[in-house]
């Protein structure tokens, strides 16, 4: 069975932190690049933050010092750790992996007082 669970979206107040996990079963993150996206209502989905392989991240500019990316091999899962969060940030995020092309189902994150 090939799966990405996401988990760990809710509801959180501008300025502050929610950490998402993304869990694999049947393929292995460590042969893959490994990205969060993000997709708003009306709007096109987005990169927010990737992992290759080797350990290099990357991010959107929007996100850059608010959001870090890891993946932990051992687990298979990554993760998204989110600070600072503003109402901007509020999107369904996704986990998608390159090598295999398998996307997760999403999680919801909304960001308000």
């Amino acid at each position: 069975q090939v799966q990405l669970v996401e988990s760990g979206g809710g509801l959180v107040q501008p300025g502050g932190s929610l950490k998402l996990s993304c869990a694999a079963s049947g393929i292995r993150f460590s042969l893959n690049t490994v990205g969060w996206y993000r997709q708003a209502p009306g709007k096109q989905r987005e990169l927010v933050a990737d992992v290759i392989s080797g350990g290099s991240t990357n991010y959107a500019d929007s996100v850059k010092g608010r959001f870090t990316i890891s993946k932990d091999s051992a687990k298979n899962t990554v993760y998204l750790q989110m600070n600072s969060l503003k109402p901007e940030d509020t999107a369904v995020y996704y986990c998608y992996a390159n090598r295999d092309r398998v996307w997760g189902q999403g999680t919801q994150v909304t960001v308000s007082s």
